[in-house]
């Protein structure tokens, strides 16, 4: 049931965890947030439907999957850096979360005068250990960080909403790519995320219908097949991103008392462990189980303690992008025309070639203008 759910608890809890990275100073901004929606629009929904055909099409994980499409369209091994990317994206997410835990702790205990006197690498070393252990119960620390995230907030909640002045400010193309950052990033578009709970799902299916059917391969793969449809899919994800979105809007300037900031980052803890988990699973392809782990484990640690907080965002920003411009183009204009078009199983013809526009066109174009701003932005 839970491996069924998956991405549905990702679609949620991914802005609770990254809006505080991405939001702006002055949470206010009317004209950050429309971008924020348009970029919600013609960036990450057309990314997460291409992400989901893709799953669909692949019928595996994205970095076995791309090797699988790659060959059918008979096209370079390039695009299979994809896989290298997502995974190396949720390291990245990872070691950015518990950077922020092991701060949000520390000053937790300081409130209650018990804060402990050694250095804050080492909580971050430590909860990443802790981290890297609970990714061996795969799914399962989904809803367990979920609902302890949850109760922090609503422990936030009880103290009082912050107040928040909205007034228009001035557009400019730092602020467009900081909503587009925060339109991919807090949805986990490019991420592979979507396709791999997409991938554990069908195989679920499959596994049930084989038990009950012994020799009966065919008939399994018909029946997980007709569950499986990309455009049945993205919209309830999409819509569960936008609402969660809108209340991490709300609640991202609010301060947590102690025991609600303590109780939310064990949360984040539990939800930074599928990430790692499900980096583990992709590398597992390439290197086996044992050494995934450890490489993941290595990554991970080797960011959270020698990588500052900030510059962790700034190389998350340019290595999803990257990863979701290889996914655009890849699905836009490599990809079989047929190919896509049965996976995505739209009811309307006009709805598939606005999003072959959006994947080939619209989606590529932002993100080069979104990198543009944000190196103005770090240049500045």
């Amino acid at each position: 049931m839970m491996t069924r759910y998956a991405s549905y608890f990702i679609a949620a809890l991914l802005p609770l965890l990254l809006f505080r990275w991405f939001a702006p100073a002055a949470i206010g901004e009317i004209d950050f947030w429309l971008l924020w929606l348009l970029a919600m629009v013609l960036v990450s929904l057309p990314v997460v439907y291409a992400e989901i055909a893709l799953a669909y099409r692949s019928v595996d994980a994205p970095f076995a999957g791309m090797q699988k499409l790659t060959r059918e369209a008979d096209a370079s091994p390039l695009w299979r850096s994809f896989g290298w990317l997502a995974a190396l994206v949720s390291i990245v997410i990872a070691a950015l979360v518990i950077s922020g835990a092991s701060t949000g702790i520390v000053s937790a205990l300081t409130d209650l005068n018990s804060a402990p006197d050694v250095p804050s690498f080492a909580i971050a070393a430590g909860l990443m250990v802790i981290a890297i252990l609970l990714s061996l119960l795969g799914v399962t620390p989904l809803p367990i960080g979920l609902g302890l995230m949850l109760v922090g907030l609503v422990l936030g909640v009880a103290n009082g909403l912050p107040n928040i002045n909205f007034a228009m400010t001035g557009i400019s193309l730092g602020e467009w790519a900081r909503a587009v950052a925060l339109a991919l990033v807090s949805v986990g578009a490019g991420t592979g995320l979507y396709w791999f709970g997409q991938h554990l799902s069908t195989k679920q299916v499959v596994t049930a219908v084989d038990v009950n059917n012994i020799n009966a391969q065919k008939p399994a793969r018909t029946r997980a097949n007709q569950e499986y449809r990309a455009s049945k899919l993205v919209l309830p994800i999409w819509i569960v991103q936008l609402l969660v979105g809108i209340v991490a809007l709300f609640i991202s300037g609010m301060a947590l008392p102690p025991i609600g900031q303590l109780v939310y980052w064990l949360g984040v803890l539990f939800v930074a462990s599928y990430l790692l988990h499900y980096s583990v699973q992709q590398l597992a392809h390439k290197f086996g189980l044992l050494a995934s782990l450890v490489i993941t484990f290595v990554v991970a640690l080797v960011l959270v303690i020698a990588i500052p907080t900030i510059w962790l965002v700034g190389i998350l920003v340019i290595i999803s992008s990257i990863a979701v411009l290889l996914l655009s183009i890849f699905a836009g204009w490599q990809m079989k025309i047929s190919h896509l078009r049965k996976s995505l199983n739209f009811g309307n013809e006009a709805f598939y070639n606005l999003w072959r526009i959006a994947i080939r066109l619209v989606v590529p174009v932002a993100l080069l203008l979104a990198l543009i701003g944000w190196v103005i932005q770090w240049i500045s």
